[in-house]
């Protein structure tokens, strides 16, 4: 059974200068109702209103009645398809008016924990462009953020679910547990919204997964992030010297093998951390990512180059990038915060 307006909802209008005009628009439950034909149910669960963004519209459903009759027909479904997220409407994913709240509107959090309590069996596919509050995230066995995908996103998440396509996306930044867990919102009101007139970007180079790895905030789910139907093991990263300087690259190589039955794609990503510097440095920052596709059984050895640019920071003193002497680590891993190995090494 596939619940949620999203799931039948035109995701390409609205929001402003990211409206699209496709001459077809394939909706999630058209997407797995041409994979499993009648043996798909579908029911709302909960409705937002007409796809606009420059005013609020409230909608034209009973929210009660779509909930219950999604929990009704939820106990008697072997799998339940929840497609929620965001939309294009007013103080979402839109132009001119930010989002009043991290948590998912229209009631869905409600809906998915009355869903649990009927049947455990259940994805949850989100649908937005930016991170949301997950309550319910411990008791959900399966998340698939599946962004804005345009005209074919039906198709696109069809194939994903089915096990037709591995999955190998990677998140572009940190989903924070709460709204405070952000830089931008830790120091109060003049950092975020500011008081009309200024505002105050107090949070430095911290942004991001800068923030959470340096003030040790743990992230719902970590910059880089995502998983795969297969597993992939890393092996130990290996530098070919201990020391560079002036124009010189490091060379680091890690062995990464698929130990799992199919055929997937991971992106091994590798971090930079100054050890000690003059000026606020985060934690580690992402220098260079590859992305391979490997075999059940397959290994392939990475291999990165690592010059003094890649060390460098802007110094507000000389307004120019600057490199310091001293130690630096590389991390290797599979997210910002599943890492692999390491490795130290000396700029001179």
């Amino acid at each position: 059974m596939v619940v949620g307006e999203n799931a039948i909802r035109r995701l390409t209008e609205g929001g402003g200068s990211s409206v699209l005009k496709v001459k077809k628009e394939v909706s999630p439950l058209a997407g797995l109702q041409s994979k499993f034909g009648d043996k798909i149910k579908y029911t709302m669960g909960y409705a937002s209103g007409k796809p606009v963004y420059d005013h609020e519209i409230k909608p034209d459903f009973n929210t009660d009645s779509l909930r219950t009759e999604a929990v009704k027909q939820a106990a008697d479904a072997d799998l339940i398809i929840f497609v929620g997220g965001l939309n294009k409407n007013n103080f979402q994913d839109c132009e001119n008016a930010d989002r009043k709240s991290l948590a998912l509107p229209f009631g869905q959090s409600d809906l998915i924990n009355d869903l649990l309590k009927v049947n455990k069996n259940i994805v949850v596919v989100l649908l937005s462009g930016n991170a949301v509050e997950m309550p319910w995230v411990k008791n959900v066995p399966s998340i698939v953020q599946a962004w804005y995908l345009g005209s074919e996103s039906g198709n696109a998440i069809a194939n994903v679910l089915t096990g037709e396509v591995n999955p190998s996306g990677k998140l572009p930044f940190s989903f924070p547990v709460k709204l405070e867990d952000n830089s931008a919102h830790s120091f109060g009101a003049i950092s975020y919204p500011g008081d009309g007139v200024k505002q105050e970007y107090k949070e430095d180079i911290l942004v991001g997964y800068r923030w959470h790895d340096t003030k040790k905030i743990p992230a719902l789910f970590p910059f880089g992030h995502g998983l795969s139907y297969t597993q992939f093991k890393y092996g130990k990263a290996v530098a070919d010297k201990k020391s560079i300087s002036g124009s010189e690259e490091l060379t680091i190589t890690i062995p990464v093998k698929n130990i799992g039955a199919l055929k997937g794609k991971e992106v091994v990503q590798l971090y930079v951390g100054d050890e000690k510097c003059s000026v606020l440095r985060p934690v580690k920052e992402l220098k260079s990512f590859q992305k391979i596709e490997l075999d059940p059984g397959e290994e392939q050895t990475v291999s990165f180059k690592i010059g003094v640019d890649a060390l460098k920071f802007f110094s507000q003193t000389n307004h120019d990038w600057a490199a310091e002497v001293g130690r630096f680590k590389i991390y290797i891993g599979s997210s910002s915060t599943d890492i692999r190995s390491t490795v130290n090494f000396i700029l001179n």
